[in-house]
C-alpha cells in the first residue's frame, strides 16, 4: 500500500520490531544487505555506501547491536539493532511516495520479526512544492518573453 503524500516533504516510515532470532539482529552482514536492497525494492537511488557497525553496549553490553544507514537522493534508511533483547528500530524517510506496506513486509521476513510496531508520518506539511513551482514557471515565462 503505497500511502499517497499530496501535500508536504514526504514520509516518515517508523519500525520497532520484536521478537528477532539473536543471531539475525548481530549479523552486520545481514544488516548491510538490507541497507543495499531496500532502496531498489521501494524503487529508489543510493547515494552513500552503506555504513554499518557493531556496538558492544558499552557499560551496558546488553544493549549491543547493529546500526547502518545508507543516504538515499529521496533522504535515508537507518536500522539499530539491540540483538541481546530481540529488538530493532529501522527508519524509512523519503520525499517521494513509497509502498510502505513492502518496507514493512521486507523488514519482518529478513529479520524474521514476530511483532511490530508501525508509524507513517507525513513530514514537513507547509513546504511550499507549489510556490517553487510557480517561481519555475514564473521564471520560464520570464525567459520567454526576453
Amino acid at each position: 500500500m503505497t500511502i499517497q503524500n499530496t501535500e508536504g516533504f514526504g514520509l516518515h516510515l517508523t519500525l520497532d520490531g520484536y521478537g528477532g532470532p539473536k543471531e539475525k539482529l548481530a549479523d552486520l552482514k545481514l544488516v548491510k544487505k538490507v541497507l543495499n536492497r531496500l532502496p531498489q525494492i521501494l524503487s529508489m537511488q543510493k547515494i552513500s555506501s552503506v555504513h554499518v557497525k557493531w556496538y558492544d553496549g558499552g557499560q551496558k553490553p546488553e544493549d549491543c547491536g547493529v546500526s547502518g544507514f545508507v543516504m538515499i537522493a529521496e533522504s535515508h534508511i537507518s536500522i539499530h539493532t539491540f540483538s541481546e533483547k530481540g529488538f530493532l528500530t529501522a527508519d524509512v524517510y523519503s520525499c517521494k511516495n513509497f509502498d510502505t506496506q513492502k518496507a514493512i513486509e521486507f523488514f519482518k521476513k529478513e529479520f524474521e520479526l514476530t511483532e511490530l510496531e508501525t508509524n507513517v508520518i507525513k513530514r514537513g506539511l507547509k513546504f511550499p512544492r507549489t510556490q517553487l513551482s510557480m517561481r519555475t514557471n514564473q521564471h520560464q515565462l520570464t525567459s520567454l518573453h526576453s
